[in-house]
Order: C-alpha cells, then sequence, then structure tokens
C-alpha cells in the first residue's frame, strides 16, 4: 500500500498535490464538525447567502428584510415575485405564456404526452436509465417514517435503490462506499437525485395548468431537504450529480415561481439554500484530478450557468468566473480537432455537445462575448462530429460506456436519439446541416431569444458523405441508401479508459436508419461486476478474437490492466465505395489487421488478417440487433428484419464454422443492452477458424436483394516473391454477376500481382464480371494498373497510382478521389 501510494503520488506536480491536500484537509475539517454536531439546515442562512446590493428591486429587498425576521413565507412570496419578473437568464424564464404558447401551437399533441407522463410521477412510478416504473416508496425507509407528516405526500426514498433492494449506509459524503456492491446501484439512486423528472412535473405544469403537478414539485423538494442535510449521505457523494441537480433546480425556479401568493411552504427560501450549499460543495471538490472529463465539464456548466441564473447569491460572480474558466480550458483537452470528444463514447460525446450548447445559451443571454465565440466554437465542432456519427434517422451506435442519462430528458427521448441535440446545435451556430427533420419540441426549451432562428429550420436536407473523425479514431461510411458503417480504429479511451470498451477494429452497421450490426451497451457499472466486464469485452463486439483472449484486459468498473494500441494503415473514400485499413496490438506478438471496403448500397467485405506464427484458435463474433431474425444455411445465413421495413440482408463466409447464438448462457454471447440497467436477447453469428498464423477470415454483408450471393469462396494470389505480403482474395458468386475482392499489401516499389486472369498492383482491387462484360465495375486503392488477358482481355492503366479510382462500363463513371488525409 505505502508502495503504491508512493508510485501515485510521483505521478502528480505540484498543483495537484497542493490541491488535494487543501481538499482532504477541508474534508476533514467538515467531518469532524459533523460529528461534533449532526449538519441540518437553516433558513437564517439564507440572508448571508444573498447579494442584495443598494439598487436591487423592492422584492428583493423585502425578502431579504423578511429572512432577517425570520418571516420565511413572506420572503418566500417576495422571492418568487423577483424571480417572475427579473430579465432572462436561464434558458428559460418564469414567465410561461410565450413558450407555452409556442410549443402548444408547433406540437398539438405535447399537453396531452406531457400530462401523461407527469402522471405517473403522481402516481410514485419513475421512469429512470433502462427501468420502467420503478417505485421508491417512503415506506421502505425508516429515516422517512420517523419525518413529520408534510402537508402533501411525501416525495420518494431518495437514499434506495428499489431494483437491487439496497441502501448506501447513512455517512458523511466522502465516506459513502457508493462503488460497493452491497449500497446497491448509485446510478439508480443519482438518477433519481439529479431531479429531471421535475422538468416532465415543469412541462406538464405549463403545457397544462394541472396545479398538482407544481403541488408534487413542492412536495418533493420539502422531502428531499428533509431527508439530505448538508454533507450527508450518498448524494454529496458525486459532483457530477450535485451539478445535475442544481441545474434542475434552475428549471425548478423558472417553473415554479409564479403562483406563489398561495403557496404554504416557503420552498424558495429551501431551495436557494440548499443551491448555494451544494454549490459551494462542488466548487470546493472540482474534479479537477479525479475525473477530468465530462465530470468536470458538467460540474464546471452548474458553475457557469448558476452563477449568471441567480445572480441573487453572493456567490455567484465567483462561480461563473470559476466555470467558465474551466469550460474554456477543457475545449482544448477533451474536443479533439476532429470535433469529437476525447472519452471515446457516443454518449459521453452527446454529454459534452449538450454542456456546452446549455453553455453557449447562457453565455449569449449574459452577454460573456469572449465565452460565447468559444462555446460557439465548441457546439460546432462537436455537432458536426455528432452528425457524423449519426445515422440519417438520428440514432448513433453504442459505442463505449452509455449511462443512460441526459441533460434535457424533457419529453423522454432515447438517449441513442441525437435529434433534439443536433437541431438545437443547428439553430445555436447557424448550422443547418447538422439538424435531422423538424425542429423538435426540445429545442423550443432552450430559449427562444437565445436561438431565434429556430423556426426557419424545416427538415433540411442534410445528406452527408463518408468522413473520419481521424483523431478520435471513427471511421464512417455513408451511402445514398441511407447505409451507416462506423468503424472504430482510434485509442482506447482518455486517460484510465473509465468509460472505454475492448473494441479496438470493431464496426457497427445501420440500414436505412435500422440497427443491424450493433455494440452490446453498458448494462450496469457496479452491481455485477462479472456483466459489466462482459458487456465491454471484445467477445461482445464486432471484432476478433483470438485464443479466447480479450484485446484489452479490465481491472474494475473503470480502469484497465493492459489495453491494445491501435494504427491506421489507410482510409480511402469515394463516392461509390469506401476501405479502411487497420491494426491493433492487443494479442502480442500476434498482430489483427483488418480492411473493410464498402461497396455502397451493395456489399460491406471485412477482412481480418491473424499475423504472426504459431498455431491459433480465431473467431470473429457479429452482433445482430433484437430486430433481426437469422436463416443459417452452413456458410451463408439470411438475415430479415422482423418488420420488414428494410430487404434482407445475406452473409457469408468462405471459411470457417458459422453458429448462431441468442441469449445463451455458456458463451455469454446472443445479449445486449439498449440502455443501462436493462438486458435482453439478441442474436450472435460466431465465425470460427483454427490453424497457423498467417491466416485470413473473410466475412461478407450483401446488401442487394437484387443481385444476392449463392457463394464465397478463397481464390489463389500469384505474385513474385517478396513483392506482397499476406495477400488475400476471395470469389463471391452471385445471381447476376461474379465479384472478386483482392487485399494486398504494395511493396516499396511498384509491383504486380494477379488473381486468375487479372492483374494489378493496388492495395485493394474489386471487380466485377457479368455475362456481358468482363469487367463490369472496378475499384482501385493505391493502384494504378487492372489487367485481364486471356479470352475477355480488359485493360486500364492510369498515368500513377491513384488512391482510390472507380470504373463502370458503359458509363461515363470512370473517377478519381485524391487520398484522404489517414493514409
Amino acid at each position: 500500500m505505502i508502495q503504491r501510494l508512493a508510485a501515485r503520488l510521483a505521478r502528480m506536480d505540484a498543483n495537484e498535490i497542493t490541491w488535494r491536500g487543501k481538499a482532504a484537509a477541508r474534508t476533514l475539517l467538515h467531518q469532524a464538525s459533523a460529528r461534533l454536531a449532526a449538519p441540518r439546515w437553516n433558513r437564517a442562512h439564507l440572508a448571508a447567502a444573498l447579494d442584495v446590493p443598494k439598487g436591487a428591486d423592492g422584492d428583493l429587498r423585502a425578502a431579504y428584510a423578511a429572512l432577517r425576521r425570520g418571516a420565511w413565507l413572506e420572503a418566500h412570496r417576495a422571492l418568487a415575485r423577483h424571480f417572475t419578473v427579473a430579465p432572462q437568464r436561464f434558458v428559460i424564464s418564469a414567465r410561461r405564456d410565450v413558450v407555452a404558447s409556442s410549443i402548444a401551437g408547433a406540437f398539438p399533441e405535447a399537453a396531452r404526452e406531457a400530462a401523461n407522463r407527469a402522471d405517473r410521477i403522481l402516481a410514485g412510478e419513475y421512469d429512470l436509465l433502462g427501468y420502467r416504473g420503478l417505485r421508491f416508496e417512503p415506506a421502505t425507509s425508516p429515516t422517512v417514517r420517523a419525518l413529520p407528516a408534510a402537508p402533501v405526500a411525501a416525495g420518494p426514498d431518495w437514499q434506495f435503490d428499489p431494483v437491487h433492494g439496497c441502501r448506501p449506509p447513512r455517512l458523511f459524503w466522502s465516506t459513502v462506499p457508493f462503488l460497493a456492491a452491497e449500497s446497491g446501484d448509485h446510478k439508480i439512486i443519482w438518477e433519481l437525485n439529479r431531479h429531471q423528472h421535475w422538468l416532465t412535473l415543469g412541462r406538464a405544469w405549463w403545457l397544462t395548468g394541472d396545479a398538482r403537478y407544481r403541488e408534487r414539485f413542492i412536495a418533493e423538494l420539502g422531502s428531499w431537504v428533509r431527508e439530505n442535510p448538508p454533507l450527508t449521505g450518498v448524494n454529496w457523494a458525486s459532483m457530477l450529480e450535485l451539478a445535475f441537480r442544481s441545474i434542475s433546480w434552475l428549471w425548478a425556479i423558472q417553473f415554479f415561481a409564479a403562483d406563489a401568493d398561495d403557496d404554504r411552504e416557503p420552498w424558495l427560501v429551501d431551495l436557494l439554500l440548499a443551491l448555494d450549499r451544494q454549490l459551494t460543495h462542488v466548487e470546493q471538490n472540482l474534479s479537477y484530478y479525479f475525473s477530468p472529463n465530462t465530470h468536470l465539464l458538467g460540474e464546471a456548466l452548474a458553475l457557469y450557468v448558476a452563477g449568471h441564473a441567480v445572480p441573487e447569491l453572493a456567490a455567484s460572480e465567483r462561480r461563473a468566473s470559476t466555470g467558465r474558466a474551466i469550460l474554456i480550458t477543457e475545449i482544448d483537452r477533451q474536443i479533439g480537432g476532429d470535433g469529437g470528444h476525447c472519452e471515446r463514447s457516443t454518449h459521453y460525446h452527446r454529454y459534452t455537445l449538450d454542456f456546452y450548447a446549455m453553455a453557449l445559451v447562457v453565455a449569449r443571454l449574459a452577454g460573456d462575448a469572449s465565452a460565447e465565440a468559444r462555446f460557439a466554437d465548441a457546439v460546432a465542432r462537436l455537432g458536426a462530429a455528432a452528425r457524423l456519427l449519426a445515422d440519417d434517422s438520428g440514432r448513433v451506435p453504442h459505442i463505449g460506456d452509455d449511462d443512460g442519462g441526459a441533460l434535457l430528458p424533457m419529453t423522454g427521448r432515447p438517449v441513442d436519439d441525437l435529434r433534439d441535440s443536433l437541431a438545437i446545435a443547428a439553430a445555436l451556430v447557424h448550422r443547418p446541416e447538422l439538424q435531422i427533420g423538424d425542429t423538435p419540441e426540445e429545442a423550443m426549451w432552450m430559449g427562444q431569444s437565445a436561438i431565434p432562428n429556430q423556426s426557419a429550420i424545416r427538415n433540411p436536407q442534410s445528406a452527408m458523405a463518408s468522413s473520419a473523425l481521424p483523431d478520435t479514431g471513427y471511421f464512417v461510411s455513408r451511402s445514398a441508401a441511407g447505409h451507416h458503417l462506423v468503424i472504430d480504429g482510434g485509442p482506447h479511451g482518455y486517460q484510465n479508459g473509465g468509460h472505454a470498451h475492448a473494441d479496438a477494429l470493431s464496426l457497427t452497421l445501420s440500414l436505412r436508419g435500422t440497427p443491424l450490426l450493433i455494440d452490446p451497451g453498458t448494462g450496469c457499472y457496479t452491481t455485477d461486476p462479472a456483466l459489466r466486464d462482459r458487456l465491454r469485452s471484445t467477445a461482445l463486439h464486432n471484432t476478433l478474437t483470438l485464443d479466447d483472449r480479450p484485446q484489452s484486459v479490465p481491472r474494475g468498473p473503470f480502469h484497465w490492466s493492459s489495453v491494445a494500441n491501435s494504427r491506421v494503415n489507410a482510409w480511402r473514400t469515394h463516392e461509390r465505395f469506401d476501405f479502411f485499413d487497420g491494426a491493433h496490438d492487443g494479442y502480442g506478438p500476434i498482430t489483427h489487421r483488418r480492411r473493410v471496403f464498402a461497396l455502397h448500397g451493395d456489399l460491406v467485405v471485412v477482412a481480418d488478417l491473424v499475423d504472426g506464427a504459431g498455431a491459433h484458435h480465431a473467431a470473429v463474433h457479429w452482433h445482430l440487433d433484437p430486430g433481426w431474425t437469422v436463416d443459417l444455411r452452413g456458410r451463408r445465413a439470411t438475415l430479415t428484419q422482423t418488420d420488414r421495413s428494410v430487404p434482407p440482408v445475406g452473409f457469408a463466409v468462405p471459411q470457417g464454422m458459422v453458429e448462431s447464438l441468442s441469449a445463451d448462457a455458456e458463451s455469454g454471447l446472443g445479449w445486449h443492452s439498449p440502455v443501462y440497467g436493462h438486458v435482453e436477447p439478441a442474436t450472435t453469428l460466431r465465425v470460427t477458424h483454427d490453424g497457423g498464423a498467417p491466416f485470413w477470415m473473410v466475412s461478407v454483408f450483401d446488401l442487394d436483394p437484387a443481385n444476392p450471393v449463392s457463394d464465397v469462396d478463397y481464390v489463389p494470389v500469384w505474385a513474385e516473391a517478396g513483392t506482397y505480403a499476406h495477400a488475400s482474395a476471395i470469389r463471391i458468386t452471385r445471381a447476376l454477376s461474379v465479384d472478386h475482392v483482392l487485399f494486398a499489401e504494395p511493396a516499396a516499389v511498384p509491383a504486380s500481382c494477379r488473381i486468375g486472369e487479372v492483374e494489378t498492383d493496388a492495395r485493394l482491387m474489386f471487380y466485377r464480371s457479368t455475362a456481358a462484360q468482363p469487367i463490369a465495375r472496378a475499384a482501385l486503392v493505391d493502384g494504378s494498373i487492372l489487367r485481364a488477358s486471356g479470352r475477355r482481355e480488359f485493360q486500364l492503366a492510369l498515368p500513377r497510382r491513384e488512391a482510390s479510382y472507380f470504373f463502370e462500363s458503359g458509363t461515363k463513371d470512370q473517377s478519381i478521389c485524391a487520398a484522404s488525409p489517414v493514409s
């Protein structure tokens, strides 16, 4: 233990040691104080926390005077009047007429939908993460039973996990063992305590005028304050969770401050008092060194937004300055030059986009021009990357961890549906091509004065070409037919890789907005270590495993003992096809190398090379969305979408044993987690091969039902000794054609090889023969020659090797594309 501590200290610089030392000393002091006197709330402390300048309006001065006298309800009503007429400083203001009428006009069903969702909360049912209808019954909590009766029904048990029947110990915040399985799933507890369901209540209150929703909020706030005294329990243990909760409370001020004349509880006094204490706790324990990723961004966002939205608190100017500095600094640290987020998780990328979008709205309202410019740049780059990663329906694959949460869960949209985030970004930075479809309701809640042009963006046509995020490591093949292929060729996560998966060279594929090849999702973080490790394992991703080993080895829920290092050898894009070539060292000394050839709307060919020596057992896994069924016949399969929204897909391999596994207990295959907390059966196609390395494993996906594949087999490659390394070629026999695909590694000097009667010098060659044409179509990557000899002579000779070239007989489609940045 001493050695580990010494090693850890050796990695820290002076700033980190100083920061940690001050934070530890402060925590020990607070803990000692808590032992002497149990922490509790004192409404009288709010007067000291307020800033009431001489020029303050009469209601704020009246509230301050009432607080000094202990007239809590009088102070509450004066504060409510003040917030109702204050200028807009948050994404919405306390005056609901404009927003509510605009939403009612644009979305006629919104009021009914809002009421349906809010009514379930009134009934004590909460939809959180992947769980539906959770009940946090107060009767299960002895602390709640001991409370005096509230004027309205008491709120939920705020420190209980009803899924696992567990409750963390009620200890000083820094000593709560929230990662321990016996404490339950802290994510479930924290998700309730983010209070984002108050946005559901506020939406329903504004759109329907039903006072029950406002009364439920007031009751829950009172219950939470009573049950969560300062610095006590699990709900004070994560600064990010306090940040999310603080932002929800800012929404609550705007939603519910009006109509306070008949209130029987001074809830605004309690809210501001507890908000100020929580923001102080965040300030004192920022995740500079604990989780300097989206945790730090979320904490900074809360400080910045609250600092501007509630200037009535004396510490607001300091908080806004601190949050601003962090948000600006972290743009360069956490956002790559390509716009991707450093954690390499599509879910956390979406979080980051939403964080900076909210910061941009508030900066614009506050007149913070220099911050506004930096935030706008961040939103533009993050938005462009998110649009690339999303398919044309707005869904993103579940690459990396997905914790099931969102910054703006206003309407219950699935967390992998980015249309609201993209629409908000499109409006904020005047980039309509980022938006998919019409402006959704969520964008209208983000502040019409800050997003004045949102109504002008209506269903833009934003077809995108194939492209890459080379810094982040995602390579995206897109076709006019709506096919969306994402290949992961980047580094393994960020810092300790806490939200990374063992997914080097994995890929996902959706067809016209329908997912086909999927990532498995997350499942859980701490409650089931075996499930946690299984869902982030190599075997649960669409890539190759060797000798039943994972590429990267986990160590605890958020760390890794070893990780695979990837490299990208080539990325070529063309309007007719895309080509990827990458490798990783996770099976050292063996190298796994993967080539992917995507002929748009027609074929996807994935060729895996196990490069090294010795006998090995390899398996390539293809995980299918549950919406597909499999008809497996030997080395071929037909994949059929259950609602027939897209045509069937053919699958074939030239060699190996193919198995279809669903909910398989022995292998752990055939499962996926569509959202955190929910695991359901799926289907996995497993292709296995045993042999001496080097050897190839090739998978073919047939996307053209008009020209189905009937067989795939290997064909020999002939070359001069030493000119090509580990070349492989396949013949794809189809109803209307015979296709050949060659994967090779060109030598440093010009050379050529041939398959049958066809010769080339390319890194990749594809050609299609039909009854009428010896070469009906052809594609070359890094090549200049394609020659066919014999009875069906054909010759193509370019002046130089081209990065990508496509030829189609009988048309003018003989096109060259320049090399992409990755090569």
